[in-house]
């Protein structure tokens, strides 16, 4: 099937949308992620029953999908399985933009029925050129219009990253936990079964969007790995694009075909692709957030020598290490710097040789910030990563803690170099958490332990020298 950007636009940014087929017994819950819709929604119901409570609301309600009396652009369908077809024929007569399916039953059940009804829909949406989204899935998220699959997701103020998953689950996972770790999100699909528009097309839709910079995924199956692989080079050169690929194990693959239909794929084959096209692949959702965080907050960056501050001597060693196993070199640092570190800062209690403790200087914010800049100007280091750890920080005071983050989030402005930080919190995660929101709002990325830093920095690190090789060929 062939689609332009302005069709999938009108699905993505509905003007009007209708309902069709929620109740009480799911406290009308379609209907209530469209209250906060920047359009019009209509409800299509034919239970009596029903009907009073969705008037209640102030939403119109309509038997059918054809007697709205305006152009729909999205529809969501929630009714059984057996009545699918026919709303699908009501809205082929209408000429709607596209149909939601978040009704399942169909191939991932895996039974002749479920199989039958499933190609039944395909075939009348290739016919008619109408735009399937699903079925299985909980369709679309913009917050930008209003649009949620979720009473929880939050809206009115839009990011730059795109999701696209088959997991309805995960689509709702990576909005949820966004905000704590500094993303917005432009747009989202879950597409579950994805019998029309797939993996391949949602990503060549948000690879044209302006509003999207970075792209995650989260994919099952695919039904043209050539066509999608094609269209993955193509936008992995403009925009990062983060991969999580399921069911690569023989469990997982089992999994994936009762969730929704996906059949197997080599582990060794994906990765080679995945590093042929320029994608970041990642293996869990905490990697996900991470190297968002990383493309959104950490400048873009080739080198791999590390400027490593901690705070104490044994954090230095497991900051080393961490680091040093994804690759990365922590070089001795140059003469220069450490005639200023000695000229300028006491050694009783602190080490200067890479990676740094400097335990004594932790409350002192100018001491802090001089020691960074003398570290970011070394000629043999490529990035600085700062640990700040808040058992060592003590409790101080809210202004001292908004002084220290104005301060490195200076520091990262002036830095022509990466920066970022990781916020060890002990006992005290649950004001971590809190601290973690103030550095993300300052555009500092920070992470919660070495290892989830070093990873994610490493991935960056492999996109930007893997787009300078693809410049250089």
């Amino acid at each position: 099937m062939k689609w332009t950007q302005q069709e999938l636009d009108r699905l993505f940014n509905p003007k009007v949308v209708a309902v069709v087929g929620d109740k009480k017994d799911r406290d009308y819950n379609w209907l209530r992620c469209c209250s906060s819709l920047q359009g019009k929604v209509y409800s299509v119901q034919i239970d009596e029953k029903e009907i009073p409570g969705i008037e209640a609301m102030g939403i119109p309600n309509y038997k059918s999908l054809v007697e709205i009396p305006e152009p729909v652009d999205y529809v969501i369908v929630t009714v059984p399985r057996a009545v699918a077809p026919r709303v699908l024929e009501d809205a082929i007569r209408k000429g709607v933009g596209g149909v939601m399916f978040f009704t399942s039953g169909f191939a991932e059940t895996e039974t002749e029925e479920g199989v039958r009804l499933q190609n039944v829909l395909k075939r009348m949406a290739e016919e008619a050129n109408l735009k399937i989204v699903g079925p299985n899935c909980m369709g679309i998220f913009n917050p930008k219009v209003g649009l949620r699959h979720s009473q929880d997701q939050y809206y009115g103020e839009a990011g730059n990253v795109g999701v696209i998953s088959q997991s309805g689950n995960l689509a709702s996972q990576v909005a949820a936990l966004s905000s704590v770790h500094g993303i917005r999100i432009s747009k989202s699909v879950s597409f579950g079964n994805g019998i029309v528009l797939d993996a391949a097309d949602y990503l060549e839709y948000l690879g044209r969007d302006q509003d999207t910079e970075i792209i995650v995924m989260y994919v099952e199956g695919l039904h043209d790995g050539r066509r999608f692989f094609n269209i993955l080079r193509e936008v992995a050169v403009r925009k990062p694009v983060v991969v999580w690929k399921g069911g690569l194990t023989p469990e997982g693959s089992r999994a994936a075909f009762s969730h929704t239909a996906s059949l197997a794929t080599s582990p060794v084959l994906w990765d080679s692709l995945m590093s042929q096209c320029g994608a970041t692949k990642v293996d869990t959702l905490d990697d996900i957030l991470d190297t968002v965080t990383a493309f959104l907050h950490i400048k873009p960056s080739t080198g791999r020598r590390m400027g490593l501050v901690a705070t104490t001597g044994g954090r230095s060693v497991s900051m080393a290490d961490a680091f040093a196993k994804e690759g990365f070199g922590i070089p001795a640092l140059a003469e220069s710097s450490y005639q200023e570190y000695s000229s300028s800062f006491s050694s009783i209690g602190a080490s200067f040789r890479n990676p740094l403790d400097i335990t004594p200087y932790l409350r002192d914010q100018e001491m802090v910030r001089r020691i960074l800049e003398i570290l970011g100007a070394d000629k043999n280091v490529d990035a600085v990563a700062y640990e700040l750890n808040l058992g060592f920080l003590g409790r101080r005071q809210e202004s001292f803690l908004d002084n220290l983050v104005k301060s490195l989030s200076d520091y990262r402005e002036t830095l022509p170099k990466p920066f970022f930080a990781i916020l060890t919190a002990g006992v005290r995660e649950k004001e971590a958490v809190d601290v973690r929101q103030l550095l993300f709002k300052n555009g500092i990325a920070v992470y919660s332990n070495f290892q989830r830093a070093s990873a994610a920095f490493r991935r960056i690190v492999e996109y930007y020298a893997n787009l300078a090789e693809m410049d250089s060929a």
